[in-house]
């Protein structure tokens, strides 16, 4: 194949034509991260996963989330960090920081993803949910690594959304039509017995047959640090209430201070977890009803929230997909109160949880929220089966599964890039 210049005059390289005997596998994660915490956990879980399998494998993650650094990452795994951009209750966004347009921003973002990934020269690009990136940022990259060795795979959580809602957004994003043009793989992580999130698009053959669900993310409980005591709470049973990234989670906490109000002898106590996101104003409005319960605590966030899951008795949380996988991974008896409302993702996981007996689930979407209905849910909690009394083969080997598929993956790209060469 003869080498010249792609249409913006730049010269099309080999992802892995780095230099004489380099082979070690080098991987790029995009995570675009404008709300909320679970891209980018998901991606530093799959990181840290595969590093760990082969020490020689570099990654880099590229984010969007303003906390990325509060996270740790395994020896061979780095990121580099986008413009953070912010969505408004109107459902537009803008800059989070930068004092310039959302456009502009946009822009920036999407050249230095480009210049990421042309400096790595990755053998892999795993995009993480949205096919064309944040308002399409992430096409030029892959218009730049097509063709080039480079094996692109779009990494689909379990649960995606409704499909009367999913289907236009991605037709009106242009996404299936990326998702055609570019990928070659496409990962869920999750189980086809629960959801298929990507079964209502018009997808390829060749896309179709090339879908792997690698069942969810196990979780582990990281090393302590010296410099982080454990809460006093964690010394007894108690219930952990978490709100995710918390930029939307209020309503599952004022949910559970409300029952705690209603009913004061509830029998454990709960610690809740506001998320780095939720609005000061929220928090203090909480923290004071919280500081005359003696049954409630709270701390603002933290990077290690799984040391706090494995001692909990039980967890609430919103249903999100990180809490889910640290639900099942931890195998505490849960109560889902997932969010309706723009996105029906949670609510679908939720009720498939529910169904299958993995977690308990509480719905304010009709009868609001009712103080009482969630007392007596935290009442039941703690005699609630586990997750572990439901037999389901693969549920917890999503990483397994993905360490096993990257070097077919790599050496499918290689094979790809020779074939074109001849």
């Amino acid at each position: 194949m003869a080498y010249g210049r792609d249409a913006a005059g730049r010269r099309p390289f080999r992802a892995t034509g780095r230099g004489p005997g380099d082979q070690h596998t080098r991987v790029l994660i995009y995570s675009h991260d404008t709300f909320g915490l679970g891209h980018l956990r998901r991606s530093r879980a799959i990181a840290n996963a595969l590093v760990s399998a082969a020490p020689g494998t570099s990654i880099v993650i590229v984010s969007g989330s303003p906390v990325v650094g509060s996270f740790e990452f395994g020896s061979g795994v780095d990121w580099g960090r986008v413009p953070g951009v912010t969505k408004l209750p109107d459902g537009d966004y803008r800059s989070l920081n930068m004092n310039m347009s959302i456009e502009e921003s946009i822009r920036l973002r999407e050249a230095i993803i480009l210049q990421t990934a042309e400096s790595l020269r990755p053998d892999i690009f795993i995009v993480d949910k949205e096919p064309t990136g944040f308002r399409g940022e992430v096409v030029p990259t892959l218009e730049r690594l097509g063709g080039a060795g480079c094996r692109i795979v779009l990494g689909a959580r379990d649960v995606m959304d409704e499909p009367s809602l999913l289907v236009p957004e991605w037709e009106r994003k242009g996404s299936t039509e990326i998702l055609a043009r570019f990928y070659d793989e496409i990962w869920v992580y999750g189980l086809r017995e629960i959801y298929e999130p990507l079964a209502a698009l018009d997808l390829p053959d060749r896309l179709t047959t090339n879908i792997t669900y690698t069942g969810y993310l196990r979780r582990d409980v990281p090393a302590r640090s010296l410099l982080n005591r454990p809460h006093r709470m964690t010394r007894e049973p108690f219930i952990l209430v978490t709100a995710g990234g918390g930029g939307d989670g209020e309503d599952v906490v004022d949910w559970v201070i409300s029952a705690y109000e209603a009913e004061p002898d509830l029998p454990l106590p709960a610690l809740i977890v506001f998320g780095p996101f939720m609005s000061q104003e929220h928090r203090y409005g909480f923290l004071e009803r919280i500081s005359r319960h003696p049954k409630l605590d709270a701390i603002a966030f933290d990077a290690k929230i799984e040391r706090l899951m494995s001692k909990a008795t039980a967890i609430v949380g919103m249903g999100g997909y990180n809490t889910f996988c640290e639900i099942l991974s931890f195998d505490k008896p849960s109560l889902i109160v997932p969010r309706t409302k723009p996105r029906r993702e949670q609510l679908i996981r939720a009720l498939a949880a529910e169904r299958l007996g993995l977690a308990s689930a509480i719905v304010d979407e009709d009868q609001g929220r009712d103080p009482r209905a969630m007392a007596a849910a935290l009442k039941a909690l703690p005699g609630q089966a586990k997750p572990s009394t439901v037999r389901m083969p693969g549920l917890l080997d999503g990483l397994d599964v993905i360490k096993a598929r990257l070097p077919l993956a790599v050496a499918a790209g290689r094979a790809d890039l020779s074939v074109a060469a001849e």
